[in-house]
Formats: structure tokens, sequence, C-alpha cells
């Protein structure tokens, strides 16, 4: 079993090894989060449209010692590569080189990239441990239709539990308000329409009551 954990990669290399539509996707996944570096002999247009480094070189004609040259300092590795064999090998050259593995198609790595919905306020990560990415992309989207818009109410969430603080000595009564507004049939209906109307109802209801 893997263990759930949401790092920071903003200093950190990823390097990505493929050019096509899976590898798209993983590169997709770091772009914004990482230092990413893709090397393969060809790039697939997604890939060369995404800010990210690129390197040609054909693996399966590469050393194990430039390989292991062009890990240097990376702290998560992709192999994306239709040849398994290849995948393994990057596996291997990462195991003893300790750095996180993902393989896309080989022997399991140290790490699965999840399905993830990213919002201003809050993200959600799904995995099926690789066993069915369908299911994974599935609840990602039952999850983003029936609650599209919790990132409103997280916003009115953390508004009302600062101006709680300021009135409500008692914190078990401000955990109750909190509940009873995040249970709000309606005050989910007007974050629909628009944040000020939600915050208005807040205020007249639980604010001023």
């Amino acid at each position: 079993m893997m263990t759930p954990l949401f790092v920071d990669l903003s200093t950190k290399r990823v390097v990505i090894f493929g050019g096509g539509d899976v590898a798209a996707r993983k590169v997709a996944f770091f772009a914004s989060e990482a230092d990413v570096l893709v090397v393969s002999r060809s790039f697939s247009k997604p890939i060369t449209a995404l800010p990210v480094c690129r390197v040609e070189m054909d693996i399966s004609q590469a050393s194990d010692a430039e390989i292991k040259h062009i890990l240097s300092g990376a702290f998560i590795a992709v192999a994306a590569l239709p040849d398994r064999k290849q995948n393994d090998r990057i596996g291997r050259i990462c195991k003893r080189s300790n750095i996180l593995f993902n393989n896309a198609s080989g022997e399991k790595g140290d790490i699965i990239i999840p399905s993830v919905i990213r919002k201003n306020h809050y993200r959600v990560a799904i995995s099926t441990d690789g066993e069915s990415p369908l299911v994974s992309r599935f609840i990602r989207s039952h999850l983003e239709a029936k609650f599209s818009h919790l990132d409103n109410m997280i916003i009115l969430q953390d508004m009302l539990r600062k101006k709680l603080v300021a009135i409500e000595p008692s914190q078990k009564r401000r955990q109750e308000i909190l509940s009873e507004v995040f249970n709000d049939k309606k005050i989910w209906e007007s974050l629909g329409r628009s944040q000020e109307e939600a915050e208005d109802i807040v205020t007249r209801r639980y604010l001023h009551g």
C-alpha cells in the first residue's frame, strides 16, 4: 500500500522519459509544479507547448551511465516509453540513485501519479493504486460536477470563521455555526449565483441573529 502525501515540488526537478501521449499527460501533471526535463527521441505537440526543458535522446542507445547523468539532481523520475524493458531499466537506475520513480508501463515504481482535482483553495488526489485509471477519472469527474461551488464555500467558511472568532467566545458554538452554514442548501444555491449573495445570507442568518 502507498501513503498519500502532498509535496512541494517548486524547487524540485522531475525527469520524464518519453515524448508520446502518455508522457504528455505526465508532463502536464508536473509542468506547473516543478522544474521538468523531458527526454525522448521526439516530442508530441502537447509537450512542445508546455514550459519544460527537452533533451533529444534515444534511450535504447544510451548507456546506464548516460541515463544516470541525465537523472542527476532529480527528485522524481517518470518512465513513459513504449518499451517496457527500457522503462524498467530506468527504474533500476533510479533505485540505485535513491530517486523516486513512477513507471507508466512495466515494473511498479515507488510512486503513483493520481488523478487530481486542482482548484484555487483545495486539491483532491484520487488513486486506485494503478489498477483502474478509468475509475480514478470517473471519481474525479463526479466530484467536480457535484461540488462545483466547493471552492467558493471554502472562501465563505474562512470569512465566517474569522468573524466568529471575534464575536463568539464558545468554540463549540463556532463549530456548530460553521457546520450549519456548510449544510445550508440555500447558501449552496446562492454560491452558484454570486459570492456576495452567499456572504450576505450568512451575515443576516448567522452573524446578526
